[in-house]
């Protein structure tokens, strides 16, 4: 295990949930240098400044991405490790006709990170570097609720797994696949509360397993050991996993009755 120490990091997401618990973790490690990015930047400017750079962006932007890869190597000098970590869900029914709505979730979730490998891979020319995605459980298996952002995060899952057939030996692909997570993230999916999908786990534990998984130089972290369960046996035995679905299938529905009150 190679510890991450004496790096210059890009996080985006840095101020809230698995982000904000990533960069406390690095923080741990000697010498790292944090250029920490988010649309709201109320917890992270709290951190040592010489150390973690606080900077406001919205990544859903090609020329904010410029931007940021201009601004985060005038203040570190250099970039060793990205970190596409930014993303956001929806909860609803898909009943609406809304192209903008969309295109807002997939220019975050999806076209970002890719955009941001592309450049990383640009600016490195060669040098080595280590690029780093969040995806999602529901990657790999839509969920009632969330579809747009399951279908957002199935496509990363896609581009992570056909770029490493392709991608530079210099670039080091590591893709975090998490469960649902206790974090502020829910809150923002929907204005009525509604139940998780199970099973959810806390953002530091996550993180935790994130940042190990970057220094065993992993190309895959899936932090709940149940769902790497699951995923075995709901291909043995299908009607687990349709049982699994109707399970958050009632979740859904009681959303909806309380949506509609």
């Amino acid at each position: 295990m190679t510890p991450i120490e004496n790096k210059h990091i890009v996080l985006t997401g840095a101020n809230s949930g698995i982000g904000l618990e990533v960069l406390k973790l690095l923080l741990e490690r000697k010498g790292n240098i944090i250029f920490a990015v988010d649309l709201h930047i109320d917890a992270i400017s709290s951190f040592d400044p010489s150390r973690v750079i606080p900077y406001i962006c919205d990544v859903s932007k090609p020329q904010n991405i410029d931007k940021l890869f201009e601004d985060a190597v005038s203040a570190m000098g250099s970039i060793d490790i990205f970190y596409a970590n930014a993303g956001f869900a929806y909860y609803e029914e898909l009943n609406y006709t809304d192209w903008v709505r969309i295109e807002n979730i997939f220019e975050t979730n999806t076209i970002s990170p890719i955009y941001s490998y592309q450049k990383f891979v640009e600016y490195l020319d060669g040098r080595e570097g280590m690029f780093a995605i969040t995806g999602s459980a529901m990657g790999f298996m839509g969920m009632p609720g969330f579809t747009l952002y399951s279908a957002s995060k199935f496509a990363i899952t896609g581009f992570q797994e056909s770029i490493r057939l392709e991608k530079p030996d210099n670039i080091h692909l590591i893709t975090l696949f998490p469960v649902s997570t206790d974090t502020g993230f829910f809150k923002t999916a929907s204005n009525v509360e509604f139940k998780k999908p199970y099973p959810v786990q806390s953002p530091d534990v996550v993180a935790k397993k994130m940042v190990k998984g970057m220094e065993k130089q992993k190309k895959k972290v899936m932090p709940c050991t149940m769902f790497r369960f699951a995923l075995v046996l709901f291909r043995i035995l299908p009607f687990v996993r349709t049982m699994y679905w109707n399970h958050e299938k009632k979740k859904f529905e009681d959303y909806k009755s309380k949506r509609d009150r």
